[in-house]
């Protein structure tokens, strides 16, 4: 589990591709510090398992599953990229409940001053992440736990305060740049909950009333609702 707040800035020192597969060299000086083969590195918000490292640097597969779905494809030599090594038990939880499991992609339509402030304006490459994203929720951007400034048809707005621009890679993109995007892991399994035992999910279709699990009848019931 990770938290959304970015540790370092890395820079790719080569990407080696293999059709939709990839391994991932990065120059980094935080997140190597105390890193066992095996331990979990977000990288743009994608959670990635430390195959090899060294005091400077460390590599990664990426897997075609999280190729084709996430902007790691888009990565070169010199591309920067957001660090952020998996949250420690009894560290300080300071972002939201972040998985490293991204839903998809944005594309930054627009990027404007407001005052202290720069507001990016995204479209979603899927919309139906939308029931997912409302206004003053928390949302996943680049690896970057954030808030929801407003939604609108197929997107959202999220503004960034001078010192997150100093010190993610936010500060590099602009209008037509990709972002990876994992919304609120809470949602989706409100949703989840909701929708089980519903007709025709794959799931289970009947349920008794003490077993039926969370639907709009048992919130209305108990006064939820």
């Amino acid at each position: 589990m990770f938290t959304g707040l970015i540790e370092e800035i890395g820079t790719m020192k080569s990407v080696s591709r293999q059709g939709e597969a990839l391994v991932l060299h990065i120059a980094a000086k935080v997140v190597t510090e105390g890193l066992k083969p095996g331990d979990s590195i977000a990288v743009n918000g994608v959670c990635l398992t430390a195959v090899s490292f060294d005091d400077h640097s460390f590599m990664v597969d990426v897997m075609p599953q999280t190729y084709r779905h996430t902007n790691l494809k888009d990565l070169k030599s010199g591309s920067k990229v957001n660090l952020e090594r998996a949250m420690a038990a009894g560290g300080r939880f300071g972002g939201h409940i972040v998985q490293g499991h991204v839903d998809g992609t944005g594309q930054i339509v627009r990027k404007r001053q407001d005052q202290n402030s720069v507001v990016y304006e995204i479209r979603l490459a899927d919309a139906s992440l939308s029931r997912y994203i409302i206004p003053q929720g928390s949302i996943t951007v680049d690896g970057i736990s954030l808030t929801v400034v407003e939604t609108h048809d197929g997107g959202f707005s999220i503004s960034i305060i001078p010192h997150t621009l100093k010190e993610t890679i936010l500060a590099y993109k602009g209008a037509g740049d990709t972002v990876n995007l994992e919304c609120d892991v809470l949602g989706k399994y409100v949703e989840h909950l909701l929708n089980y035992g519903a007709s025709g999910n794959g799931v289970r279709k009947t349920a008794s009333a003490s077993t039926r699990g969370i639907d709009p009848q048992f919130l209305s019931e108990h006064g939820f609702m």
